[in-house]
C-alpha cells in the first residue's frame, strides 16, 4: 500500500531534498508539495493524505498554525520538520508521530517512516484529542511566554536522541556553524552558531566569556586576571578556558566577581 504524502516547506531546496530522499522508499507517494502554510491548509481540507511532512517555521502561517486550522478530524499522521532546536524539543514533548531536524538525513528519515508505518498498522498514528490540545496549547505562545530561553537541547547520542537539560552543560565551544556542548565528559554537536546560541540562553546562567566559548556560571571554580586585556577561568572539572576583556566585564556586570 502506498502512502499518499504531502510535504510542506517554504524552502525549495529543502522540499527538493526531502522529495529525493522519499523517492527511495517505494511505499511513499508524494502527491503534492506546498511552499507555505496557506497552501497546505487548502490542500489538506480538500484532498485525502496519508502522511504529512510539515515544516514548523514558515512566514505568516507556520506549521503549528496549519495544525490548528486543519483540525483534528482532518489531520493525517504528521512528521514535523524543523531547523530550530527548540521546536524539535517541543514536538518531542507532546509525543508527535515523529520529527526531523534539518538537514534531513537518510537514516533518520528511515527511522521516522518505520515509526509511522508501525503506528498506521496499529491504527494509532492519528493524534488523540489530548495530544492535539497539547500541540495547540503547549507548542504555541504560552510555552514561549513562560520562558524566552532554551531549557533543553535535543542532541544525538549514538543511534538515539536524548533531551539534555541546559543546567547540565558545563561550557559551550564554537565550531564554525555548529556548537559543541560539553557536559560530564561528553560532547554533543548542535547546528547553531555561538552568537545565535548565546542569544537563546538565559544570561543569568550562561555568559559568553570569549568569542569562541560560553560558560555555565555555576560551573566556574576560579577566575584569573592575566593583564588588562584578558584572563582565564577554571571550571569545577578542572578545565581552563580563556576569557577576553569583554567576557570579564560581563562577569563583573552580573556581580559574580569584583571590579
Amino acid at each position: 500500500m502506498s502512502l499518499r504524502t504531502l510535504t510542506v516547506d517554504d524552502e525549495p531546496l529543502a522540499r527538493q531534498l526531502l522529495g529525493l530522499l522519499l523517492a527511495e522508499h517505494k511505499d511513499i507517494q508524494v502527491v503534492a508539495e506546498c511552499e507555505n502554510g496557506r497552501e497546505a491548509v487548502s490542500y489538506l481540507q480538500s484532498k485525502p493524505v496519508d502522511l504529512l511532512f510539515l515544516d514548523v517555521q514558515m512566514p505568516q502561517v507556520g506549521g503549528f498554525d496549519v495544525v490548528e486550522q486543519v483540525g483534528l478530524q482532518h489531520l493525517p499522521p504528521t512528521i514535523f520538520v524543523t531547523a530550530y532546536q527548540e521546536h524539535a524539543v517541543r514536538a518531542f514533548d507532546v509525543h508527535a508521530v515523529d520529527y526531523l531536524t534539518k538537514p534531513v538525513k537518510p537514516e533518520r528519515l528511515t527511522i521516522a517512516l518505520e515509526r509511522v508505518r508501525e503506528k498506521i498498522a496499529a491504527r494509532t498514528a492519528l493524534l488523540t484529542q489530548e495530544q492535539f490540545s497539547a500541540v495547540l496549547n503547549g507548542l504555541r505562545s504560552p510555552a514561549e511566554q513562560s520562558s524566552p530561553y532554551l531549557s533543553r537541547f535535543l542532541v544525538k547520542d549514538g543511534e538515539k536522541d536524548i533531551l539534555l537539560s541546559v543546567e547540565k552543560i558545563e561550557w559551550i565551544e564554537a565550531a564554525e556553524y555548529y556548537c559543541c556542548l560539553h557536559t560530564n565528559g561528553h560532547r554533543y554537536m548542535v547546528r547553531e552558531t555561538i552568537t545565535d546560541l548565546s542569544n537563546k540562553l538565559d544570561p543569568k546562567l550562561f555568559v559568553r566569556i570569549h568569542r569562541s566559548s560560553i560558560v555555565n556560571l555555576n560551573q566556574i571554580r576560579e577566575i584569573y586576571r592575566e593583564g588588562p586585556l584578558d584572563g582565564s577561568i577554571v571550571l569545577m572539572n578542572g578545565k581552563t578556558l580563556r576569557m577576553s576583556k569583554a567576557g570579564r566585564q560581563k562577569l563583573y556586570e552580573i556581580g559574580r566577581v569584583s571590579s
